[in-house]
């Protein structure tokens, strides 16, 4: 969906900010009364959200199970004003805020899910103003974001042109394969969203273009034996390594940045047994459709090198190695790459500015924002602000700095200028 077709063309002729003239992004609407009053409620009210991000992250969310906490983040948007809060069948929280006239409609989202499995310790450890847990960073800053803009929308009386749909979605990580964003743009609100913000990460950063991804279950079969008295036939397990030390030798391209790895291997009964069954976990990354597909081709030739490799160590064997592909997830390339000069990057960064950045960095991620682009719907993840380390990891951290409310801030400002505002409309 282009972000200047006709219809909203003739819109920033009376309802919406019009573009900048030679800078290809909406104006921001940091002279609005409303904007400032919701820009000086985040300020202070920065203990507030950073509550919400603690308790938050403390409530278990694994990949499949985010149950409790989206009931809770459902409960918190509806305490901040909106009572028509809903959980979909995905299981995505999302409230919705009209607009008061025809302007584009703007999604602006946080993920609820986290890597780390059932039974993780996930309580908040606090020194000074650092804060370790998992997932406190990635992406339970995004929630609060999410929850902080909300409240500054209705408590400044904010009035958008466009509808405002603030949303926690599900299945951002790993396996989830962005399930969540799957049902809400192909599914719930397909053909109504026009821009889509995702914030994840923390600083100030914009991620404007889309790293693909394909993730295989490759598993290998075979028959099996006992170590001693079957000797002579191929090992799933061998096949796999043959494999893998082939994989290890194939060359992708440095530009645009091209990524493969084995993350996961398991397999066999015991140690003295020839193992009949093995598998391994790939993951392999782009940017580039046609890098993403050439490296899966190669990787792909290089398993069939290693079963065959294996197979022909044992000439008299009976029984062979076969291999199957089972798909664990694909991540859609943007339809159409989107630039540092597309309107929705040039208003983030207009935006940023405003708030008194000098320079905010753009680049290439795997984020929620890969599904909309994929759609030709203009998109961008951007962070919420605070700075952290270890995402991903049990020591993951979130440290908040003096200007860490900017974040929220930030999203805000892109949201306003992106729905248009009310006091914008001119005679």
């Amino acid at each position: 969906m282009h972000p200047l077709r006709p219809r909203h063309t003739l819109l920033c002729l009376c309802l919406v900010p019009a573009i900048l003239a030679g800078q290809g992004s909406f104006a921001i609407p940091t002279d609005q009364p409303s904007v400032k009053r919701a820009l000086d409620d985040i300020k202070s009210s920065n203990s507030w959200m950073l509550d919400q991000q603690l308790s938050i992250c403390e409530i278990p969310a694994p990949d499949f199970k985010e149950q409790a906490r989206a009931a809770e983040f459902k409960k918190r948007l509806i305490a901040l004003g909106y009572p028509n809060t809903r959980i979909d069948t995905a299981g995505n929280v999302i409230a919705e805020r009209a607009g008061t006239g025809n302007g584009p409609t703007v999604m602006l989202a946080g993920h609820l899910d986290t890597v780390f499995p059932e039974g993780t310790d996930v309580k908040v450890k606090r020194d000074g103003n650092k804060f370790a847990a998992p997932g406190i960073g990635d992406d339970c800053r995004g929630l609060a974001v999410v929850l902080a803009v909300a409240k500054a929308l209705n408590e400044g009386q904010i009035q958008t042109n466009g509808k405002v749909i603030l949303v926690g979605n599900v299945g951002e990580e790993g396996e989830g394969n962005l399930r969540g964003v799957r049902e809400l743009l192909t599914s719930g609100y397909k053909g109504k969203i026009d821009y889509f913000i995702s914030v994840d990460g923390l600083g100030l950063h914009v991620v404007d273009r889309a790293v693909g991804s394909k993730r295989y279950d490759v598993k290998f079969k075979g028959p099996g034996g006992h170590s001693y008295g079957a000797f002579g036939m191929p090992s799933a397990i061998h096949a796999m390594g043959r494999a893998i030390a082939l994989i290890s030798d194939v060359q992708v391209p440095a530009s645009p940045k091209t990524t493969y790895t084995v993350g996961i291997v398991k397999g066999g009964t015991s140690v003295n047994s020839i193992a009949g069954d093995a598998s391994m976990e790939v993951d392999m990354r782009s940017e580039s459709l046609a890098n993403l597909d050439s490296a899966e081709a190669r990787i792909r030739r290089a398993i069939d090198a290693g079963v065959a490799a294996e197979n022909k160590r044992w000439p008299n064997s009976p029984a062979k190695i076969a291999v199957k592909f089972d798909t664990i997830g694909i991540r859609p390339i943007g339809a159409k790459l989107q630039t540092d000069d597309s309107p929705i990057v040039r208003t983030a960064l207009e935006a940023s500015k405003a708030l008194g950045a000098e320079q905010t960095p753009t680049g290439a991620s795997s984020t929620d924002s890969n599904l909309p682009m994929s759609l030709g719907i203009p998109a961008i993840t951007i962070g919420g602000g605070g700075k952290g380390s270890g995402a991903h990891s049990l020591t993951e951290t979130f440290e908040e700095t003096p200007d860490g409310y900017k974040g929220p801030q930030w999203a805000l400002l892109i949201v306003t200028a992106l729905a248009g505002t009310r006091a914008s409309v001119t005679p």
